[in-house]
C-alpha cells in the first residue's frame, strides 16, 4: 500500500511539474516607495532644546532665564528623563496661559485641529493615515481633549527629534 501512495505522488508529482506555458501566468507590479512621515528626523534635541521648545510651542513666547534655568535643574536632577519630561509637560499644559484651543474648537474643524497640531509640534503635514486615525479617535471619543492630543505629541519621540 505504501508502495502504491508512493508512487502515485511521484507520478502527480511529475505531470504538475509538465503543465503547459498556457497555464503560466507572470503578473508584474509597479515599484511603489514607501515611506514614513517624520523619518527623515534624525538628530535629537538637547535638554535645553526641548524644554524651551515645548515652553515655545504651547506659550507662543520664548522661555525666560530663570524658568529655563529651574526646569533644566529639576530635569536633570532625576535620572529617568521620561518622568520629569512628562512632568514639566503636564505642568506646562495645565497652565492658563498655554495656548491650547478649546474642546469645542476642536471639534467643529477635526481636521484643520489636527493639520495645525501637526505643523505645530512636528513641523509636518499629517500623512493620510495620520489624519484618518486622529478624526476616528476625536469623533468616536468624547473625552478627548485638545490637552491629551498635544500631550501625545510633546511626549512623542518624533517631538525629541528634528
Amino acid at each position: 500500500m505504501k508502495q502504491i501512495i508512493y508512487l502515485f505522488s511521484l507520478v502527480m508529482l511529475v505531470f504538475s511539474a509538465c503543465k503547459s506555458t498556457d497555464d503560466l501566468y507572470i503578473y508584474e507590479v509597479n515599484e511603489v516607495e514607501v515611506t514614513q512621515p517624520g523619518i527623515d528626523k534624525n538628530s535629537p534635541k538637547t535638554d535645553l532644546e526641548f524644554i524651551s521648545l515645548a515652553y515655545s510651542d504651547l506659550f507662543g513666547k520664548t522661555i525666560s532665564n530663570d524658568d529655563l534655568n529651574r526646569m533644566v535643574l529639576s530635569y536633570n536632577a532625576l535620572g529617568d528623563k521620561s518622568i520629569i519630561a512628562d512632568l514639566l509637560i503636564r505642568n506646562m499644559l495645565n497652565s492658563p496661559q498655554a495656548d491650547v484651543p478649546s474642546a469645542q474648537e476642536m471639534r467643529n474643524d477635526i481636521e484643520g485641529f489636527i493639520t495645525d497640531t501637526f505643523k505645530k509640534f512636528y513641523v509636518r503635514e499629517p500623512g493620510e493615515y495620520e489624519l484618518w486615525y486622529f478624526r476616528s479617535l476625536i469623533e468616536s471619543d468624547p473625552d478627548i481633549t485638545p490637552e491629551l492630543i498635544y500631550y501625545a505629541f510633546l511626549t512623542s519621540d518624533e517631538y525629541r527629534f528634528y
